[in-house]
């Protein structure tokens, strides 16, 4: 769905991770506030590992690759250490969320906050990483991460 991350393939221990956030009240994005509250650990671990173990893939809706703004991307991600946390493949670990093939209208979204100082998780890495980063180099990185096998 347009502005909806994909969960498939996404590491366990971010779900779980997101979903106490939403749970707890720290994190607000409707509707994941309101349907995460009141679910158990268990219940949060459970739909965690369903999640992870769907296969990953590009949305159906993926826009075409424009290969000069997916080479910009790649230089950006190289340039920000976007593989180190995320693993060079970008499929996340641990409490980083996959990238590769997520939505770039997501994508977008979620780097935008995160600059703009509207997004926090457990830390504030990605708020410094994104701090200053211009809408164009946002897209750039997004559309390169969404095309990313």
């Amino acid at each position: 769905m347009p502005g909806v991350p994909s969960l498939a393939g996404m590491p366990a221990e971010f779900t779980v991770l997101q979903m106490i956030l939403f749970r707890e009240g720290l994190r607000n994005a409707a509707p994941m506030t309101e349907l995460a509250r009141g679910l158990s650990d268990a219940e949060i671990e459970a739909l965690a590992a369903w999640y992870a173990a769907l296969p990953p893939g590009p949305p159906d809706d993926l826009p075409p690759r424009d290969p000069a703004l997916a080479e910009r991307g790649r230089a950006l991600s190289a340039r920000h250490n976007c593989g180190v946390c995320h693993l060079p493949d970008y499929r996340g670990r641990a409490q980083m969320p996959r990238l590769a093939a997520q939505r770039e209208d997501y994508l977008i979204h979620a780097l935008t906050e995160y600059r703009d100082n509207r997004r926090v998780g457990t830390d504030t890495q990605m708020n410094g990483i994104m701090y200053g980063m211009p809408d164009e180099d946002i897209a750039a990185l997004a559309h390169y991460l969404a095309h990313a096998p």
